[in-house]
C-alpha cells in the first residue's frame, strides 16, 4: 500500500502569473471600498492634530496671560508654537502613511 499523497503537477508560469492578477484584483477591490472613507478619515485626522495643539497652545497662553502678564504676549507665542507642533505632527502621520503605501505597491509588484 503507497501512504504517499498524491504529487501536485509544476504550476506553470501562466498560471503562476494569472494567480498572481487575481490576488492583485481581489485586493484592489478590497481597497477601492474602503477609499472615499479612508481618505475622508484621514483628512480628519490630519486635521485634528493641527487643531489641537494649537488650540492647547492659545488656551495655555491665555491662561499665562491672565496669571503672568508681561510685554510679550504668551497667546500668540504658544499659539505659533502650537500650529509648529501640528504640522510637524500631520507631516509625520502623513510620511508613515506614504512609506506603508510604497511598501504595499512594492510588495504587489513582487
Amino acid at each position: 500500500m503507497n501512504d504517499e499523497p498524491p504529487s501536485k503537477p509544476a504550476a506553470s508560469p501562466l498560471s503562476i502569473e494569472v494567480g498572481a492578477k487575481a490576488a492583485r484584483k481581489l485586493k484592489a477591490r478590497r481597497r477601492s471600498a474602503q477609499g472615499v472613507w479612508f481618505g475622508l478619515g484621514m483628512m480628519g485626522l490630519i486635521g485634528w492634530s493641527v487643531v489641537v495643539p494649537t488650540l492647547l497652545g492659545a488656551a495655555l497662553g491665555l491662561w499665562l496671560d491672565g496669571h503672568y502678564p508681561s510685554k510679550h504676549s504668551w497667546t500668540l507665542a504658544l499659539l505659533v508654537a502650537g500650529i509648529v507642533l501640528g504640522c510637524l505632527n500631520a507631516w509625520n502621520w502623513v510620511s508613515k502613511e506614504e512609506k506603508a503605501m510604497r511598501k504595499e505597491q512594492e510588495d504587489d509588484h513582487d
